[in-house]
Parts: C-alpha cells; structure tokens; sequence
C-alpha cells in the first residue's frame, strides 16, 4: 500500500496566513491598487501620465509606489533614449496575475457603495 503524505489543517493554515501577509505587505498602502488598476490594460504610461491618471497622488508617492511595484516585479520601467530622458512604466506578465483580484475588489466596492447608500 502506498503511503500519503497527509498535510494536517494547522500547515495549510500557517501556509495561507504567511501567503496572505507576503501579499498584503506588497500591496499595501493606498496607492498600489490605483497604480495597478491603471497600467492593467497593457498601455505603457509615462510618469506624468500616471500622475494624470492616479487622482490625488503626488509626483514624489507616485515615484516610491512605483519603485516598489518594480522591485517586487510587478511594474517594469524602461528609459527611452530621448532628450530629455523619458521613462515608460507597464504592468509586467506577473502583475497582470492580479486582474481577477482588481476585478473582485471593484465589484465588492461597487456592491458595497450600493448597500450603504440603500441602507442609510
């Protein structure tokens, strides 16, 4: 008879917590989201098109938010070889793993902005 490795509930549990906490340090934060949400439809976006497009962001969040999204590979940023230099940002194949979570949230705040101004 075979043996079956058999992961009991407490691994499976402590696996989830530390997953969600890894997931929830990289995209904390009130901007990451927006940032995502935007660069999401595949267009490249220069800096002060992003700063344009993330409604109350400021140029100096945006560059950290930005370098962190980079960092965690998330967000690629290419130099053009322009005068003055111009820098392009696009989601990468990974952060686009993160689609069907946006959607997800936009529909729960959707729902949830129904249900409160329904229920007040």
């Amino acid at each position: 008879m075979k043996k079956v490795a058999v992961i009991n509930s407490s691994e499976t549990c402590q696996t989830r917590i530390v997953a969600i906490k890894d997931a929830m340090e990289i995209l904390s934060g009130k901007w990451k989201f927006h940032i995502i949400g935007t660069l999401i439809h595949g267009e490249k976006l220069r800096f002060m098109e992003l700063l344009r497009e993330v409604d109350g962001i400021g140029a100096k969040m945006l560059s950290k938010e930005l370098q962190d999204l980079e960092m965690n590979h998330l967000v690629s940023r290419t130099v053009l070889n322009t005068k003055p230099a111009t820098v392009e940002y696009q989601i990468t194949d990974f952060g686009k793993s993160l689609a069907p979570i946006i959607d997800e949230i936009a529909k729960w705040g959707i729902a949830y902005r129904n249900f409160v101004y329904t229920n007040s």
